[in-house]
């Protein structure tokens, strides 16, 4: 039998060794926020310099008008902020199998943040292009996915689901479709959320907080850490992004942070919570699914005033502001929820 003081002083190494988990974590995720701080400013005096300004859409919200020429592009500043931190104090690291797991999702943050950016480059306001065709960013974004859906199978082993209050079911070979389908939709969803000011931005780190305090329940220590100082990058795009905005996150951010959010979701093993903890992104996107699905049906009808489901509030009379506060309050509840399922 174990001495009970053996056991005692194994159980205060272990709960000594989680706090130094979440402390490194919180401490990274707070110089996160000042490394994107500081370089936000010059990266969108440099966007305005070169005019890549938003275009935006007349058959919008007419409010909307006075954005037109905002710096666009802002996810530049978010992923550039998670990479130094990250390559700074875990790239001497990555010989580690455990922190290896970092370069999956950073990739994926790379490609699809590249697909973003030549999106909005296409689309600048004054332009001629509306950018890039929702056919081919389908397509590449499912090329992408697929490649993730490959390495989190067969390199990192994942092969199950896990069920709230049942536990894990093995799905096998199944396991790569669901996880492009997830990567691929909650890509396309936060992009569908960037229409208003820090709601997407603010829903994100939401959604990262839940899925950083899971992978803290795990021990999986550098999800945590990568789940965090997203979350200071954000914070810090926040900053600029406040209404008025001064910079726009655009494709670039929108497209490369869903999809990484997608690859936390999946690495925790958490997927089938990602649709509560990202409750806004799914109610939003599924707002436009049901307005296209309406207006066909009904030869012309709208069910929403407008969608996505922010700009049918706006056309009810809410200020921007009311908005993306009221969507947060909904975020976090439903986040809440999410992480109570995962202890389940």
């Amino acid at each position: 039998m174990i001495p009970l003081a053996l056991l005692s002083m194994f159980q205060t190494e272990v709960k000594l060794a989680r706090i130094e988990v979440m402390r490194e974590a919180l401490l990274l995720s707070a110089l996160t926020f000042l490394v994107t701080l500081i370089i936000g400013r010059p990266i969108i005096n440099e966007l305005r310099r070169r005019g890549i300004g938003k275009k935006i859409r007349i058959e919008g919200p007419q409010t909307h008008l006075v954005k037109e020429g905002t710096p666009t592009m802002g996810g530049i500043m978010i992923w550039l902020g998670v990479f130094l931190v990250n390559a700074i104090f875990n790239v001497r690291y990555w010989w580690i199998y455990e922190r290896r797991s970092l370069i999956l999702p950073l990739l994926v943050v790379l490609a699809c943040g590249t697909l973003g950016a030549i999106d909005d480059l296409l689309n600048l306001s004054g332009g001629k292009s509306s950018g890039l065709t929702a056919r081919f960013k389908f397509l590449w974004l499912t090329v992408i996915a697929t490649g993730a859906g490959i390495v989190l199978h067969y390199w990192f082993e994942l092969d199950s689901m896990y069920i709230p209050f049942y536990g894990k079911v093995p799905i096998g070979v199944f396991y790569i479709p669901i996880a492009i389908f997830v990567i691929v939709a909650t890509s396309n969803a936060v992009n569908l959320s960037d229409g208003l000011d820090t709601l997407a931005g603010g829903l994100l780190a939401l959604s990262f907080a839940a899925y950083g305090i899971i992978a803290f329940l795990q021990g999986q220590r550098y999800i945590v850490t990568l789940c965090f100082t997203t979350i200071g990058a954000l914070l810090a795009f926040l900053w600029y992004n406040a209404h008025p905005a001064e910079v726009i996150m655009g494709d670039t951010g929108a497209l490369s942070l869903g999809a990484l959010l997608a690859v936390v979701a999946l690495m925790t093993g958490q997927w089938l919570l990602l649709p509560i903890i990202g409750l806004m992104f799914v109610a939003i996107t599924l707002s436009v699914i049901l307005q296209v699905g309406y207006f066909k049906l009904t030869g012309g009808k709208r069910l929403f005033r407008m969608a996505p489901l922010h700009n049918h509030f706006e056309l009810k009379g809410w200020a921007e502001t009311q908005i993306a506060m009221r969507f947060w309050i909904v975020g976090v509840a439903a986040a809440l929820v999410g992480v109570a399922l995962a202890l389940s």
